[in-house]
């Protein structure tokens, strides 16, 4: 088969992607120098697409009650089930609840069957963990739920702001763009993060805010510009109202004041505040730091009254700007994917668009109200509201805050569906019935980006077994329920081109979004549709929004809120005295079941880590490698200790990606609270209080093997290495024979056992040769076990195995330590060895040296700190 372009399955960047089958089932993958996106960049997660592929743990055939079923039977289970629990307890006693990651026709018919058939707007996505706040933002202050940046503005800006977006791990590629902006005219940027991150590390400021200070951070800046005569006052009286009630509001907040609120120091405020106010064109940034918040919709709209305030929206170089976390949390916004929307941007609390929606589709219902939003709908699971629920794509169990008490709320719903590509998840495991979903690479459809930019994604591997896509199943569900007419698309295609039209209604009700020019779109154009940003209206036209105004409220002007600050205390007490924030890393995306296949992406960070500030760690008695647990009211979780003085004093970090399938204890949110936003019911996931203690393990174990582990103990986490599986553990005492839990533990029954003791220090080793091959080790001790990892697990499945018992490689080939460039394998130590001995004083020397941050580019900025860490030792020479 031939190149097939077509769209990155991770963030909302959006890249393009070129991808050549490799008829293995496999694929190389490039960028796509054409799509404007990414211009054929590509971060460390999009490059290793391929190596993701694999038809391990895929769920393969539709399984009821655990047992494989025909899609025939499934599929009349599911219409069966949801049909007779609407006739007996009404349509909101059932939900969906959906994903980013579907396609745009997917999420367009599972809409259309919830709201317009079933009759209930129970359905919502995960989305609303990540993106609710900027739509309820967005709607406050335009009218609508409009993006008004675009990645160009990124080019043309002289200022950019990022707020709670650690951009250099989450959106790498964006991240490239802007530090060639930086070298290459002198672009400033700031970074607002209460921990100082890779992207502060590239920054030419790093405020170091306290966690939820953003509002008192913003409202100080608004005040500022006022006081600094900055404001624009021809573009407020023709385009703005609410301008004296917000003004008024921030009359209290002085320099003084924000810095008690926000823990930066007057100095800062006054040096942020004097850049912003001086420079023309600003773009300001934001991603989860801001919307997962109990006040993240508030922050919003104080981030937007700055640019509205001044002017600076619409233009080139300026404006507001919401970065999404997922590759289509964009298209499912669009098709009314969340709760609270109808499709089109229309609103289902207004009348006259339930009318047009319900017309369009010819439905014979359509809900007067908004449906459960995500933290409601579990609850209303565990209450049993909700008697049958369908879950695609996603993962509640470990993704929900309190996810222990949403996965037994899980349990208690009467029926459970779930649509996914992988058999076992946290969530599939609480399922009654499992339908095996098309995975990327093998479904058709469009994608919209944070920037606007529909894209589409397009299959270049057959479907596996009886894998199917989310739209046909969906639409194989509906026909059965008595909606055969209304869902008989033949293919993507035909969704698309419904929803295209649909997208008048929004043009009618004097809303932003316009598909119109791709209502009648032929087949032959859909497949060869290149990336195109709407509004896509037929008569051509800007793609830009509001430098002139022109917003979607009912007097066409913007609305400044007075919005205040929380107060900004009291949420830690003696028995939970931190803060936790959650996130991601560089390499892993959401619940590991995609990046968890590559051992190039495992290798970077490959188990879950409580980030801790070193005078925390003393006083809690830890140091890096211990093993600490962390409480809440909620649950509790252990994680490995690593400490650095990244996090400041009080703050803790732990990375949201771990799941029961790839650790013991590592889902964090199980400790986290279900607060939301009152307004956009986007849950608080960036600031828990919590309590942290060491964990008291006797015996640490750290192993490989071939085949994946099958682990007993209290705690343990496992990563893909090149040739098999690698695996860390703690528990209360030592097993009492050490190889039979070896062999057990890394399923090696068979094999030769080579091994070593040390009975004064507790240190147990065995290596396992089967026909002169190694097909496992495992280091033991009373205390975290020393071991160079890298070395050991390149080891795995080779026929040399010097010095393998010894855990080290010896001085003919020296440890390069954990690897910061996973396209070329560069470790830490030959990065830092490098800077050290004088070879290296800069990016380019390490890239011609080892070529390392080259190719992808997502180590460059870990590689900057490292030689900003180590180049002063140089000089002291």
């Amino acid at each position: 088969m031939s190149d097939v372009r077509t769209t990155c399955a991770y963030c909302g960047v959006g890249c393009g992607i070129i991808a050549t089958p490799d008829g293995s089932g496999g694929a190389v993958i490039v960028g796509d120098a054409k799509h404007p996106a990414n211009f054929g960049r590509l971060c460390t997660k999009g490059t290793t697409l391929g190596h993701t592929l694999s038809l391990e743990d895929r769920l393969l055939n539709p399984m009821i009650g655990g047992v494989q079923a025909t899609w025939n039977e499934a599929t009349d289970l599911v219409a069966k089930k949801f049909k007779e629990t609407i006739e007996e307890h009404g349509p909101d006693s059932v939900a969906f609840y959906v994903s980013g990651q579907l396609l745009t026709e997917d999420y367009y018919v599972a809409n259309k069957l919830m709201k317009g058939f079933i009759g209930s707007a129970n359905i919502d996505t995960n989305s609303r963990l990540c993106m609710a706040s900027s739509v309820a933002g967005h709607k406050r202050a335009f009218g609508t739920d409009t993006v008004p940046g675009t990645y160009a503005d990124l080019d043309e800006a002289d200022l950019i702001v990022l707020v709670g977006s650690n951009l250099a791990w989450c959106h790498p590629v964006l991240h490239q763009r802007i530090i060639a902006a930086q070298e290459q005219r002198g672009l400033k940027i700031v970074n607002i993060d209460p921990r100082r991150t890779a992207t502060s590390d590239m920054a030419d400021m790093h405020l170091g805010i306290a966690p939820g200070g953003d509002v008192a951070l913003f409202n100080g800046l608004l005040k500022y510009l006022g006081d600094a005569g900055k404001i624009d006052a021809e573009y407020i009286a023709k385009h703005v109202n609410g301008f004296a009630d917000a003004m008024a509001a921030v009359t209290p907040y002085s320099l003084g004041h924000v810095s008690s609120l926000t823990g930066l120091t007057p100095q800062e405020l006054e040096e942020f505040y004097c850049t912003y106010a001086k420079t023309e064109r600003v773009v300001t940034i934001y991603s989860q730091g801001v919307n997962q918040a109990s006040d993240g919709t508030d922050k919003v709209n104080a981030i937007i009254n700055c640019h509205l305030a001044t002017g600076r929206i619409g233009g080139a170089g300026q404006g507001p700007f919401s970065v999404t976390g997922q590759p289509n949390a964009m298209g499912g916004r669009e098709v009314g994917g969340l709760a609270n929307m109808l499709a089109a941007h229309l609103d289902i609390e207004n009348p006259d668009h339930r009318d047009m929606v319900q017309d369009f589709w010819n439905s014979p219902t359509l809900p007067t109200q908004a449906g459960l939003k995500a933290v409601d709908m579990f609850k209303a699971c565990a209450s049993g509201k909700i008697k049958a629920l369908w879950v695609m794509c996603t993962n509640p169990a470990v993704s929900m805050p309190r996810a222990d008490d949403v996965a037994a709320a899980i349990e208690v719903v009467d029926f459970v569906v779930v649509s996914d590509i992988v058999e076992e998840t946290d969530t599939t495991v609480l399922a009654d019935v499992l339908l095996p979903a098309a995975g990327w690479g093998e479904k058709d459809g469009t994608v919209t980006n944070s920037e606007r930019r529909i894209s589409r994604q397009r299959a270049f591997l057959p479907l596996p077994e009886q894998a199917r896509p989310d739209w046909k199943i969906i639409c194989d569900v509906a026909k059965k329920m008595g909606w055969g007419a209304d869902f008989s698309y033949q293919g993507p295609h035909e969704i698309f081109k419904e929803w295209a039209s649909q997208t008048y209604l929004s043009v009618l009700a004097g809303k932003d979004l316009d598909l119109t020019a791709l209502s009648e779109i032929s087949v032959d154009r859909y497949e060869g549709l290149e990336p195109v940003q709407w509004p896509v209206r037929p008569d051509g036209g800007d793609t830009r929004f509001f430098e002139n105004g022109g917003f979607f409220t009912s007097d066409a002007k913007a609305r400044m809120l007075a919005v205040h600050a929380q107060a900004n205390s009291a949420i830690c007490d003696l028995k939970y005295p931190y803060i936790l924030n959650t996130g991601r890393v560089r390499d892993h995306w959401h619940t590991l079941t995609r990046t968890a296949k590559s051992a190039v992406l495992s290798q970077h960070i490959s188990e879950p880590f409580l980030q801790i500030n070193a005078a925390d760690a003393a006083d809690i008695g830890v140091e890096t490698a211990d093993l600490v647990q962390v409480n809440s009211p909620y649950g509790t979780a252990v994680l490995r200790a690593q400490v650095s003085d990244r996090q400041q004093v009080g703050q803790v970090f732990a990375p949201l990606h771990w799941t029961g399938q790839f650790s013991a204890k590592g889902r964090i949110d199980v400790v986290v609270p279900d607060l939301v936003d009152p307004v956009s019911g986007q849950p608080e996931l960036k600031r828990t209080a919590v309590g942290i203690s060491k964990f008291h393990a006797r015996w640490f174990g750290f192993g490989i093997c071939l085949n994946r582990p099958s682990i007993d103990s209290y705690y343990w986490a496992s990563s893909r290495v090149k040739n098999g599986w690698r695996i860390e553990i703690a528990d209360s005492n030592a097993p009492e024979s050490f190889e039979g839990y070896v062999r057990e533990t890394l399923n090696c029954p068979q094999g030769q056992a080579v091994s070593y003791q040390d009975p004064a220090s507790g240190q147990q080793r065995l290596v396992i040769v089967d026909r002169g091959v190694v097909i496992g080790a495992f280091f033991a001790g009373p205390s975290p076990v020393y071991a160079a990892r890298g070395f050991v697990s390149d080891a795995l499945g080779q026929k040399d195995y010097k010095n393998l018992l010894a855990g080290a490689s010896g001085a003919d080939a020296p440890d390069i330590g954990p690897v910061i460039c996973n396209c070329f394998n560069v470790g830490v130590n030959q990065i830092t060895n490098a800077v050290l001995s004088g070879q290296a004083r800069d990016l380019g020397d390490i890239g011609r040296l080892l070529q390392a941050g080259t190719n992808c580019g997502s180590c460059r900025p870990e590689i900057s700190n490292l030689i900003a860490n180590y180049r002063p030792k140089i000089a002291a020479e």
